[in-house]
């Protein structure tokens, strides 16, 4: 697709070279998307110091911030090596994301742990709970088998379609976005696809077309929202790096 923007990987240092501010930037909005608490120059000290000073928020605020980038490191090799997806890498991933971070009621009395399946219901959108418990391995399995046994010509629209199933199917008892946005991302860059920042200021756009999959079956709203956010992850990234100090001192 043209205007699908793509990205590939020679090795670990050109990984780490492209997705420097990428990583700090998505970990950000990402994180804040569900949980307004989280700042950027937190979530820039985590990733780049291993700490943060001067905090006084909540400690589940610090765990999120802490498990995106230790999730970023985790996902690193199997993005180079590009592995499929499978049932416990979802749950791996899940678990990166969420350790430390369920609440007492989930964690001690519906007995829900992260990297484990959701053991209750939990609303997902206007008209809908997800999967039953007892139904999200198979139906995952499903998906999965879709994603890997069908004869794909267009990922782009696949990572879409396995993000907006994935959060219809919401597997797991917290962190279901996070998960869902860090897969999509994982999806791509697997197949030579830019990731997305979906920025935290277009949360009502991304749910509103999140909606439209779960009522109506239609996709097309959703594909829409992340090529326009993966073009505006690109064009920030340019912008960011489109002039440097000789540009300015030419200028008059």
């Amino acid at each position: 697709m043209a205007d699908v923007l793509k990205m590939q990987f020679n090795n670990l240092n050109d990984f780490e070279k492209k997705l420097y501010d990428f990583k700090i930037i998505f970990a950000y909005h990402s994180g804040k998307i569900e949980n307004n608490k989280i700042t950027f120059h937190d979530t820039r000290d985590i990733f780049e110091n291993g700490k943060v000073t001067g905090y006084t928020g909540d400690l589940k605020t610090l765990f999120e911030i802490e498990n995106q980038k230790t999730c970023y490191e985790f996902l690193k090799p199997y993005i180079l090596e590009k592995k499929d997806l499978d049932i416990t890498f979802i749950q791996k991933v899940q678990y990166e994301l969420s350790k430390g971070t369920y609440d007492e009621y989930r964690y001690n009395i519906n007995k829900e742990k992260p990297g484990k399946f959701k053991r209750h219901d939990y609303v997902t959108g206007a008209n809908e709970i997800g999967s039953n418990p007892e139904d999200v391995e198979k139906d995952l399995k499903e998906l999965l088998n879709e994603l890997n046994n069908t004869k794909i010509n267009n990922y782009f629209t696949a990572g879409v379609y396995f993000h907006a199933r994935f959060e219809q199917i919401h597997p797991f008892a917290e962190g279901n976005g996070r998960t869902g946005r860090t897969l999509m991302n994982y999806y791509f860059m697997i197949h030579d696809i830019a990731p997305v920042i979906i920025y935290s200021e277009d949360k009502q756009e991304y749910y509103e077309a999140l909606e439209k999959f779960d009522t109506l079956d239609e996709l097309k709203t959703l594909i829409n929202f992340i090529k326009k956010e993966q073009l505006k992850t690109c064009d920030k990234k340019q912008s960011n790096n489109s002039k440097n100090i000789n540009d300015f001192l030419t200028e008059d």
